[in-house]
């Protein structure tokens, strides 16, 4: 299972993105994400660079509340030349400006609604949801599993899982080692930490940004 460090707090990129990658080259993170607010589009394009110069995969996370936004996430994440692109519920639209790019997709299952995001529906719309994303062609999904509101986050993992032949992503809210337990056991791919390892959160005895990647990583192990 991969963890993908998302250079975020409060669900936005932070403004020193940059400064972070001397302590990314040391722990040993290969795959590093963003969100597609907080900075200018210079400095997601000087980001990318950064990790891919780490060959390691880059991600961008779509948050954005309106149909045309995520659109042109999708269209900024196309120029600046990400690996794979998560989030959104536009999957015909976002899929048509990706063709031909190699980007892989990952939409979200359910309903997001609002900022910070929230999830609503149940297991049954998770899965109808992954078997339609799947059949559009998308690589897999990006489920906000614990920022769910009509489900027990497990139950909504587990039903994706099952309507799933790809890759199962799951964002948000994830701070603990036993939540990646969870995650490992129920069959997920790969799960994003942002705001947990800035503040700290994940390893509260600890007080290094090194130190709390480090331990997610023993987590995941």
């Amino acid at each position: 299972m991969d963890f993908i460090f998302m250079l975020t707090r409060d669900d936005q990129t932070i403004e020193d993105c940059l400064d972070v990658f001397d302590i990314i080259r040391e722990t040993g993170v290969r795959h590093i994400g963003f969100k597609d607010i907080g900075v200018e589009r210079d400095t997601i394009a000087a980001l990318n660079e950064e990790i891919k110069s780490l060959e390691a995969v880059s991600y961008m996370e779509v948050v954005s509340t309106t149909s045309e936004a995520c659109l042109n996430s999708a269209r900024a994440a196309l120029e600046v030349g990400v690996d794979r692109l998560l989030g959104g519920t536009d999957i015909e639209q976002t899929l048509e400006i990706l063709q031909g790019s190699g980007i892989a997709y990952y939409p979200f299952p359910g309903r997001p609604q609002g900022h910070p995001t929230c999830l609503h529906g149940g297991p049954a719309d998770i899965a109808a949801d992954c078997r339609r994303a799947e059949a559009l062609g998308c690589a897999g999904v990006d489920l906000l599993a614990y920022r769910a509101a009509d489900a027990e986050p497990l139950d909504l993992i587990r039903s994706a899982r099952d309507a799933l032949s790809g890759e199962l992503i799951v964002a948000g809210s994830i701070d603990t080692p036993e939540q990646i337990h969870a995650l490992a056991a129920a069959g997920v791919d790969a799960f994003t930490i942002g705001t947990a390892a800035f503040d700290g959160s994940f390893s509260p005895r600890k007080g290094s940004l090194r130190s709390q990647l480090r331990d997610i990583l023993t987590a995941c192990a």
